[in-house]
């Protein structure tokens, strides 16, 4: 079976699990047609009622050189629609050019921001319940091959390989992921503290009362984590994360954040610490919303790419900011940035004290 055809049906039939009659939401750009095309005539097929919304090269960089106040503040009636009322929304990565957006007029893009809240609570509540399926997913285009530091056919490789497409059954593989990971889930929800400590971090947070989630490939594809949200004034220690951590196509890197009592009081970064200023003043993004283990030993190599980096195996990450409701997560923001930290070399994570993982790989 060809290959993206064979990505189609897993995301159709696996990831968001399309029923007949139900209303699909399908967003991404020009350069994902190949995909899309597949997407779209699988779920077709299978009974799906499918609508798409395909971006072209420079709509961000036009949206915020012409937009008045009245467009900024304006809600796009296709996504907010698909938010209110679709079954399922399949969103593919496809980017043009990562860093296009990296002089645009920041006050704009904050204005955007604020006012589309209303509708990322829509979408974050919807999903929470599972009243919408979403999956979000990659296809392999140059700009992301280049952020990887690989030609594009090595890209492509990578994410095929990430998502176990060459498997004969790539379904059949994520369901074995998902079995494993349930064990993992099931041994940490009845407990009550977590800490994380490598040679530069030691940070400890309750989860009493939260739900860790076992993220299997149905949300996200690829996905290989275990995640959960932290009791939001509970976080205390330093964390150091080694990774890149990309917003808005900037990288920031050598992050290193002091919390106490959930509140981030000192954030520093070898890169990027301005925008790691602007961002942790910006409301709820100076408390974390999201504490995750990535399992995905298929990813070793980072990308600078959350939707892969998050999930290489043997490592964590922290999110500041929203935190996702169906966890019990109560910290709101119009952020949600992913920080990651590599565990492989003497890293440890106890639980109510009890060292359950060592040098990247669960002991228990």
């Amino acid at each position: 079976m060809d290959i993206l055809k064979k990505y189609a049906k897993l995301l159709v039939d696996y990831c968001v699990s399309l029923k007949p009659g139900e209303k699909l939401y399908i967003k991404s750009t020009t350069l994902a047609e190949p995909l899309v095309k597949e997407v779209y005539r699988y779920a077709l097929s299978k009974g799906g009622i499918v609508e798409y919304d395909l971006d072209f090269q420079g709509k961000n960089k036009i949206f915020y050189q012409e937009a008045n106040n009245a467009a900024l503040n304006s809600l796009p009636t296709l996504n907010q629609k698909a938010m209110e009322s679709f079954d399922a929304y399949i969103v593919i990565r496809a980017p043009f050019n990562l860093m296009e957006d990296q002089h645009l007029d920041k006050e704009k893009i904050a204005a955007r921001r604020k006012a589309m809240q209303p509708l990322n609570t829509l979408y974050f509540e919807r999903t929470a319940t599972k009243a919408l399926k979403r999956s979000l997913c990659q296809y392999p285009t140059i700009a992301s091959a280049q952020m990887a530091r690989m030609s594009l056919e090595e890209y492509q490789e990578f994410v095929f390989n990430a998502c176990y497409l060459y498997d004969e059954n790539p379904a059949e593989q994520w369901k074995k992921v998902g079995k494993q990971q349930q064990k993992l889930v099931d041994f940490l929800n009845p407990v009550n503290n977590i800490r994380y400590v490598n040679k530069h971090s030691d940070i400890s947070f309750s989860v009493e009362g939260r739900t860790w989630i076992n993220s299997d490939g149905k949300t996200n594809m690829p996905s290989g984590e275990v995640f959960s949200a932290p009791v939001e004034n509970s976080v205390n220690g330093t964390i150091y994360f080694n990774y890149p951590s990309v917003y808005a196509g900037y990288a920031v890197e050598g992050i290193e954040l002091t919390v106490k009592d959930g509140k981030v009081i000192k954030g520093t970064a070898k890169k990027g610490q301005e925008l790691l200023d602007k961002i942790l003043k910006t409301e709820g993004a100076n408390y974390f919303g999201e504490v995750a283990i990535g399992t995905n030993y298929q990813i070793q190599t980072p990308t600078q790419n959350i939707l892969f980096d998050e999930k290489i195996g043997g490592t964590i990450h922290m999110a500041l900011g929203q935190s996702y409701k169906h966890c019990g997560g109560k910290n709101n923001s119009a952020i949600h940035w992913d920080m990651i930290a590599d565990m492989k070399d003497g890293g440890k994570i106890f639980a109510d004290e009890v060292l359950i993982y060592k040098d990247g790989h669960f002991i228990i």
